[in-house]
């Protein structure tokens, strides 16, 4: 005969309060607790993105997870730097390195191309042969069969190097803008058992980031009034939904995650680089404060500005600034004083396997 644990009237009072306070708080246990972390703990990771896109950018993504408090990165494979940095970050055991997947190649005076060749992937390519330079090019000419192969071409350069990714995202959120482009995106992760960047939490930070995106989009065609109605991206419509969806097939999933650091200026023209650098300091700190406890990714760049980094591109600055934010140890007592955890992909899908055993 089964032997039923004794539970008391005050237990199964203590019980039912509980689960009567939390429907009616409507309260929802984030994705960060589920991998085990803390409740009402903020987890971060500080990511640099664009990785092997340039000399000064792998110089910038070494210098801000050695020194700094970034903990995770990743690469563009298509870019000549790609290699340069997979073969020194093996000098440097543990580093968190992802895959940037690339679909695109933005800069007028430095281009590159898919690694599947354009015999193959015709539709990915302009007519310099290089990636397209917009999401909504490559949303006009490409297919989901080409993303698919240019995908598995550029995982497939990354474990010939000998790295094991530790997670795929999207380069300029190509992937995002698509569904039948999302769906490759998550049929490469199942191949591979490679976790996968996505926000399928609360996304106050993300829905924020795309509203002002909208905004500034507005402002510009001089049709912006304050106040007014701002339509949802689709894919944060569907994001709780998509979210559950990658848990499922046994991949973590970000609460939350903030992409617009790349935007953040003092608000008149002439600032120096340290007024820059402190400026971002000092909104990565209440992006940190608005934050909702969970699991969020805060997106960098990092690089160094010299000279050759100035001929292709006018971010230099606030990459620099990005970087010096991420050595600031202003920032880091910070994030100590206020228990912000850091973490990485590769801790968070070892936490993810244990939730399944």
């Amino acid at each position: 005969m089964l032997k039923y644990p004794k539970i008391s009237i005050i237990h199964l009072l203590w019980i039912f309060t509980t689960s009567l306070a939390l429907a009616q708080t409507g309260y929802a246990q984030t994705y960060a607790e589920r991998l085990g972390f803390p409740k009402g703990k903020k987890v971060v990771i500080f990511h640099v993105d664009d990785a092997g896109m340039s000399y000064e950018s792998n110089q910038g993504t070494f210098n801000a997870m050695q020194n700094g408090i970034a903990s995770s990165c990743s690469v563009m494979m298509p870019c000549p730097w790609a290699g340069t940095f997979m073969r020194l970050s093996k000098e440097q055991p543990g580093m968190d390195i992802g895959l940037h997947l690339v679909l695109t190649s933005e800069w007028k005076t430095y281009r590159w191309e898919p690694l599947a060749g354009r015999s193959l992937v015709p539709g990915l390519t302009d007519t310099e042969g290089s990636f397209w330079p917009s999401v909504a090019q490559v949303l006009a000419h490409a297919d989901p069969e080409e993303v698919y192969l240019e995908l598995k071409a550029q995982v497939d350069r990354a474990l010939q190097m000998g790295i094991e990714p530790t997670h795929l995202d999207s380069h300029m959120g190509t992937l995002f803008a698509s569904p039948k482009f999302l769906a490759v995106y998550l049929k490469v992760a199942r191949e591979y058992q490679i976790p996968v960047m996505f926000p399928g939490g609360n996304n106050k930070l993300i829905t924020a980031d795309f509203q002002q995106d909208i905004i500034d989009q507005l402002k510009k065609a001089g049709s912006y009034e304050e106040g007014m109605n701002l339509p949802t991206p689709d894919i944060l419509k569907e994001a709780r939904e998509m979210g559950a969806k990658i848990w499922e097939m046994g991949f973590p999933v970000l609460d939350d995650l903030h992409k617009n650091s790349g935007n953040w200026r003092p608000d008149r023209p002439d600032y120096t680089q340290e007024e820059l650098s402190r400026y971002k300091i000092e909104m990565f700190k209440q992006t940190l404060e608005t934050m909702e406890p969970g699991l969020a990714m805060i997106i960098v760049h990092c690089s160094e500005n010299t000279e050759n980094f100035q001929r292709f591109s006018g971010s230099g600055r606030s990459r620099q600034a990005d970087l010096e934010a991420m050595l600031s140890p202003d920032l880091k007592n910070y994030i100590e004083e206020e228990g912000v955890i850091l973490t990485t992909w590769r801790e968070v899908m070892q936490r993810r396997k244990e939730v399944a055993q």
